[in-house]
């Protein structure tokens, strides 16, 4: 209840500026966004299936209430948000939330950025003291006339909300003063109350919001709106979609962030609950509710555990607005567009492009960024989905395909020549050219490694290589073929018609036992012993692999050369080969629970991980220790919670005496605003083992001396990715690009 109560005043402070400068922005009285605000936390919040999700007026649907309010009027606009409702209802009970998730983020990110750029063009010239017009292009042409000739006062008052938005992070927050600014949520409230007051203190005459003496002082019910069917419809599908994708985004962002204890949200649960908040919020006279993700996140951090929250800000919106509102219409119009401006900004976010660029997925983006300012939202999103459709095409039609001459190895004596041929995409009529030509290409009598690496083969595209390997093989050439994923040829060899109703037998090696499990029914897998998998395992290795890895095992046979000491924990999850794309013979592995290293003369004393430390140094030459830890770790969830959990094992208790310096560590850290405990007390620990390494003098002189290298990973097990310890900083940060290694691979492929 505490946690709650002081996260939903939080929440109070960040929802009501953004609530008044969204509803100024999208054309619609000041009051409806309290309206929505209030709704939204009261009725979205009790009936929502996401306990820390907080809805309210959003930014993401300004531009298309705007263009409503113009079209139709507000109180028709009211009529739309409460038909969108209904519609999300709908959907909602139809559960097809999932659905909605199916729109690629290119898109959406590429709306967002767009709808960021509408509402930064159109508000900059109310910070400037003029007046938004009837289309971004508009306001475009008619910024340089605005900037030449601005309103003083306004955009002095406008800039000064900008400066504090943008350097409230960069203010300390350490001593005293840093102890008070983090009790302050976030800087909304002080760049709106600091512009107030010096608008007030200097008697600058502006522009300031106009509240009406109650909410509803003004209600009637919502009107039909007048116009061609089509285009109703059209508005009440766009709102109650956007807003339902946005919600539903949202929804999985605040997943991913909850903390232990807090249930995942159900989906189909909260789309029937906004739909429920927009059907009374429009009724009432209020804007479009969707999910927030910047109240969202603020409620998180700020400790909130339950929906509670998120009600109580609702009604400290609807208290406290009404009882502060004579200091509310003090506010200038000015700094709520300043306000505006740099939420519009910070939703043109380039980290996504960044994300995008990595799947060439970008021109999607940019495409409805630009439709959005050019074209509108429905047409700028269709035009982005249209971009996303061709690139799914082209991806479904790409084929490549390389062939190489394989080197002999000295001492194979005379053999044919061999040739590897890796044919990738999806193999259809279109790329039987392409393949034919290589295949055509090799001399006859050649063995042949024809590697098959396609997600779809059609009749063509067998016919193509069945043919080839006929004719290839009749004049004294052999043809071994590897299928990576379905095995398309061999079923079409074999005269097999039956859709696999099991996952392919080429399912990647290092995916886990339950996605490569034979399917059998319930009640058999019950009752089957536990090594059974453990024995799949091995037959498939025995199958598949063995001959693959044997001719690099047998030169490793006698001898090991390992490049790196690896010391993580025994965590399942954590998988050193994978996550270091390395192989047999490369790494040295030390596991234990907690990837914990005892210090020199630590009690109780344990000499097992420094046992494997010198043996790799001095009998095996190894140059390079690696601590690698991970989320979510069980020893460090132990550590955090005080040991009580474990308690009763003895052994482990025992162990876990070798963490308390990382606790010691921890206790005199700060915690990041975006980081969990848990997650934070990860990575300290493998900070503090490096330090542990440390403790015993004679591997110290050798680190000092650049004769030993210290490495330290974190894993992130919900995003599968690796980061690196930058020591000189105590950070983590993304591996820096490819280094070249030279061409050190084994070109012999096993037949």
């Amino acid at each position: 209840m505490r946690r709650d109560l002081f996260a939903s005043f939080v929440v109070f402070l960040v929802a009501l500026p953004l609530s008044l400068g969204i509803a100024v922005a999208s054309g619609a009285p000041v009051a409806a966004g309290l309206v929505s605000a209030v709704v939204g936390g009261i009725v979205a919040g009790a009936l929502g299936g996401s306990p820390l999700q907080v809805s309210g007026p959003a930014a993401g649907l300004t531009v298309i209430v705007f263009s409503l309010v113009q079209d139709y009027g507000w109180r028709a606009t009211c009529t739309i948000t409460l038909l969108a409702g209904a519609l999300q209802l709908v959907l909602g009970t139809a559960r097809v939330a999932r659905a909605a998730l199916a729109i690629s983020p290119a898109v959406v990110h590429g709306m967002l950025a767009g709808i960021g750029a509408v509402i930064v063009l159109a508000q900059v010239h109310v910070v400037l003291g003029g007046s938004p017009q009837q289309s971004s292009l508009a306001d475009l042409r008619e910024l340089p006339g605005q900037l030449a000739a601005p309103h003083a006062h306004t955009t002095l008052l406008g800039g000064l909300t900008i400066l504090i938005l943008l350097a409230w992070n960069r203010l300390p927050r350490r001593g005293r003063a840093g102890t008070a600014l983090r009790l302050v949520p976030g800087p909304l409230r002080p760049a709106i109350a600091a512009a107030t007051a010096t608008a007030w203190a200097l008697g600058w005459q502006t522009a300031r919001v106009d509240l009406p003496a109650t909410l509803l002082e003004d209600w009637t019910p919502p009107v039909l709106p007048h116009g061609p069917p089509g285009g109703i419809i059209g508005a009440v599908v766009s709102v109650g979609v956007v807003a339902a994708v946005a919600s539903l985004l949202c929804a999985v962002a605040v997943d991913r962030m909850r903390p232990a204890g807090v249930p995942r949200s159900d989906l189909n649960k909260d789309l029937r609950a906004q739909g429920v908040a927009n059907m009374v919020s429009g009724f009432l006279g209020g804007l479009p509710i969707a999910s927030v993700i910047v109240r969202s996140t603020a409620n998180l951090q700020a400790g909130a555990r339950t929906r509670l929250s998120s009600v109580l800000h609702g009604c400290w919106v609807l208290v406290l607005a009404l009882a502060c509102g004579p200091v509310i219409e003090q506010i200038p119009l000015s700094a709520l567009a300043a306000l505006l401006v740099v939420l519009g900004c910070r939703l043109m976010d380039l980290a996504h492009v960044r994300d995008l660029r990595h799947h060439r997925e970008a021109p999607a983006y940019f495409a409805t960024l630009g439709g959005v300012v050019v074209l509108g939202l429905g047409k700028g999103v269709l035009l982005g989905i249209g971009v996303m459709a061709v690139l799914a095409l082209y991806r479904l039609t790409t084929l490549s395909v390389r062939s190489e001459q394989l080197v002999p190895f000295p001492g194979d004596g005379p053999a044919p020549p061999r040739w590897h041929v890796v044919v990738e995409g999806t193999f259809t009529f279109l790329g039987v050219p392409k393949v034919t030509r290589h295949l055509q290409q090799i001399p006859t009598g050649s063995n042949v490694d024809l590697d098959l690496n396609v997600g779809f083969m059609d009749h063509a595209a067998f016919d193509a290589v069945h043919q080839w390997r006929i004719a290839h093989e009749r004049q004294g050439g052999r043809v071994d073929i590897d299928e990576v994923h379905e095995a398309w040829y061999e079923r079409a060899v074999t005269g097999d018609t039956t859709p696999p109703s099991k996952p392919s037998p080429q399912t990647p090696w290092w995916a886990p036992w339950g996605d490569r499990r034979n399917s059998e029914p319930v009640s058999d897998a019950e009752h089957s012993p536990a090594s059974d998998l453990l024995l799949a395992g091995v037959r498939r290795y025995n199958d598949s692999t063995a001959p693959l890895v044997r001719p690099i095992m047998s030169e490793l046979a006698m001898e090991q050369k390992p490049q790196n000491l690896f010391i993580t924990c025994v965590d399942s999850r954590v998988v050193p080969n994978i996550i270091t794309a390395s192989g047999p013979g490369d790494l040295f592995i030390n596991r234990n629970v907690g990837n914990l290293v005892p210090r020199q003369g630590s009690y109780p004393a344990d000499d097992s991980v420094m046992a494997t430390v010198e043996y790799a140094l001095e009998v095996l030459d190894i140059r390079t220790i690696t601590i690698c830890g991970h989320s979510n770790c069980g020893a460090m969830a132990a550590l955090l919670a005080g040991g009580t959990e474990v308690k009763h094992l003895q052994k482990l208790t025992h162990w876990l005496e070798h963490g308390r310096h990382t606790v010691a560590r921890f206790l005199g850290s700060e915690l990041s605003a975006d980081e969990s405990p848990l997650a934070h007390l990860c990575k300290i620990n493998v900070i503090q083992q490096l330090d542990n390494l440390l403790t015993y003098p004679w591997l110290e002189h050798r680190v000092e001396a650049g004769e030993i290298e210290l490495v330290g990973l974190y894993l992130d097990l919900p995003t599968a990715n690796v980061e690196i310890l930058d020591r000189a900083t105590g950070t983590f940060a993304s591996v820096p690009g490819e280094v070249p290694v030279g061409d050190v691979q084994d070109t012999r492929t096993p037949s």
